[in-house]
């Protein structure tokens, strides 16, 4: 991401001077990935492309199905009917595909090389928490932090931030595993969001911190 530092007090300056503090354990963290589906990735508009994040979030996915800590894959989706859909009237409600979805909208892209160790879930709201076993499946696991990422930034992830901090967990945003609908969604959910929420890395700093 290639943004000028804003205010003294930006997530660029915070991350720069708490990066040596991350130290993740391999037998309590767990890899979450939100929407990285076939019907999702088109809307990855800025600052990163969807083959980008697909790409960090498979080398973050590899490393942590070689440590044996969980990876969980979070995709989004309704029947034909979409009667599990949310309709409280809005001012501005996201359209639904006519004739239902897409047929590979729930597919997951080749390099995520998904595996049979791979946890499925799936929400029918833009946060993961509500009416899915996440929680059940991290604390069942023991996983006290969790690595997420995904499509859109300020949309599912950002929903799924919130509730994994409410929820007590200790939250690692990989920034190069996110992408939004554009590049000014995305800064402004990693300058004023996420640094309250959570500790901002990038893959490489993740992959670091599990080595040490």
């Amino acid at each position: 991401m290639r943004c000028s530092p804003g205010a003294p007090n930006s997530f660029y300056s915070l991350r720069n001077e708490m990066k040596s503090m991350l130290k993740l354990d391999a037998q309590t963290t767990a890899l979450v990935l939100i929407d990285l589906q076939n019907g999702i990735l088109p809307y990855a508009g800025g600052p990163h492309s969807a083959d980008q994040v697909v790409a960090n979030a498979a080398l973050l996915a590899a490393r942590f199905r070689l440590l044996g800590s969980p990876v969980l894959l979070v995709r989004v989706g309704w029947s034909d009917t979409f009667a599990e859909a949310l309709k409280q009237p809005v001012d501005k409600p996201a359209p639904a595909p006519a004739g239902g979805l897409p047929a590979n909208w729930w597919e997951f892209p080749a390099p995520l090389a998904v595996s049979d160790s791979d946890i499925l879930v799936t929400k029918r709201q833009w946060g993961a928490f509500y009416g899915t076993d996440l929680d059940l499946q991290l604390r069942r696991r023991g996983i006290k932090s969790v690595v997420l990422g995904g499509i859109s930034t300020n949309v599912g992830v950002e929903s799924t931030a919130r509730a994994a901090w409410e929820h007590g967990y200790e939250l690692v945003i990989a920034e190069d595993v996110c992408s939004a609908q554009n590049a000014e969604m995305h800064r402004f959910a990693f300058e004023h969001i996420f640094p309250r929420l959570a500790r901002v890395r990038d893959t490489g700093e993740i992959l670091a911190a599990l080595d040490r």
